[in-house]
């Protein structure tokens, strides 16, 4: 972990836009040449400014996803920045939580010689605008998207957040374990790519472990109220309320249940995993479950040194959403180093070797299908903040 923290410039989405086009459009220049450097790993020395972007949600439905991950980077960008031999730019677009807006944010980094894109925010979101980075030949890493299909794309898109299928069966073993469920209600809203996909996993976990479902409810992505919904899951009588929805339903979801009496498990998937949750609820979140990608009391130093540096800097702890940007950024580090080049290709490359690499999300390797594998956790919501379920 790389302790010093200095001060890196960020471009936001209002900064200017860098103007150029793709050598495959015109045979100018390509992206990312001049950025060879010498030696690799710590010993590498480029001596250009490697240029990243990032696509992220910081307006629309998934802003409060956003703004954490646009947190992450930034920290993570002022420790590498801190260390010698390579230096990053970053440039933050904002996606609008809308596939177009994030098409055409693409189509900019593809044209201008940005030699990665981070993001975007939303699964449904990526599986528009990914294709246009497959095209381009620019390598892409999703650092919160974890519905089915996300990398495979294409051979550019690699991402570090878990797939549902990797977490949610985990979560529902263990909650079945330690509250002995044999019969659930699902809800999920139908109408958004990561829901549905979190959803299907649910719906085959819960099949797996013996689980009998006595209804599955949908409802859509944009919905706040619930009541009728949580009233026909109250009659059936479950063990316990399994949902697959964002943040911005899931705060009414849980607080209009406790109110009409559902005092049942509510189990949620990796959407439930912000602190919003909690902080919006209150006290109706405790005893929410959810599998997560991070855990935030790991006393790794990695982990640790990551917790302080962000307290000192935002004032507040972070989230499973700023963990995975600032380990996204971690790992795009080590894929430049690996080749000592920001040349598209070589990043590319970089990304297919990360294996066994130290970060606040435990140890990280990315697997042949350019998915991440490290350790998950499943968490219960106590005296307002996530705790590992033992």
């Amino acid at each position: 972990m790389r302790k010093a923290l200095h001060t890196a410039v960020i471009l936001s989405a209002s900064a200017l836009v860098l103007a150029g086009c793709s050598s495959a459009d015109s045979g100018s220049t390509a992206p990312g040449e001049g950025l060879k450097g010498s030696g690799s790993g710590e010993s590498c020395v480029i001596e250009g400014t490697v240029p990243l972007g990032a696509a992220l949600s910081l307006t629309g439905a998934a802003a409060s996803y956003g703004e954490s991950q646009q947190k992450g980077l930034e920290l993570a960008l002022d420790d590498l920045n801190a260390e010698k031999g390579v230096k990053y730019s970053l440039k933050v677009e904002d996606d609008g939580s809308d596939p177009r807006q994030a098409i055409s944010v693409f189509e900019k980094f593809v044209s201008d010689g940005t030699s990665l894109v981070i993001g975007p925010t939303l699964s449904n979101t990526a599986f528009q605008a990914q294709p246009i980075a497959q095209e381009g030949g620019m390598p892409v890493l999703a650092i919160s998207n974890t519905a089915t299909g996300i990398t495979a794309q294409g051979d550019f898109i690699f991402r570090d957040s878990l797939t549902e299928a990797q977490v949610i069966p985990q979560t529902i073993e263990t909650a079945k374990d330690k509250l002995g469920l044999k019969k659930v209600v699902v809800m999920y809203s139908n109408d958004d790519a990561f829901t549905e996909s979190g959803y299907k996993v649910m719906e085959s976990a819960l099949k797996d472990q013996g689980v009998e479902v006595l209804e599955t409810l949908k409802f859509s992505v944009k919905d706040t109220d619930f009541r009728s919904l949580l009233t026909a899951a109250k009659e059936q009588k479950p063990d316990a309320i399994v949902v697959s929805a964002l943040i911005e339903a899931a705060i009414p979801l849980v607080t209009q249940a406790r109110e009409l009496g559902i005092d049942q498990p509510i189990i949620g998937g990796n959407g439930f995993n912000n602190p919003a949750l909690m902080k919006d609820a209150g006290e109706a979140a405790e005893g929410v479950i959810v599998g997560a990608a991070w855990n935030s009391a790991s006393d790794s130093p990695e982990n640790t040194a990551f917790m302080k540096a962000y307290e000192e800097k935002y004032g507040a702890g972070p989230d499973q959403f700023a963990a995975q940007a600032y380990a996204g950024m971690q790992i795009v580090d080590h894929a430049v180093r690996s080749n000592c080049s920001a040349e598209r290709t070589d990043v590319q490359k970089g990304l297919t070797e990360v294996k066994d690499l130290a970060t606040p999300l435990g140890s990280i390797s990315i697997n042949k299908d350019r998915d991440a594998e490290h350790p998950a956790v499943v968490q219960i919501v106590k005296d307002g903040k996530f705790a590992v379920l033992n």
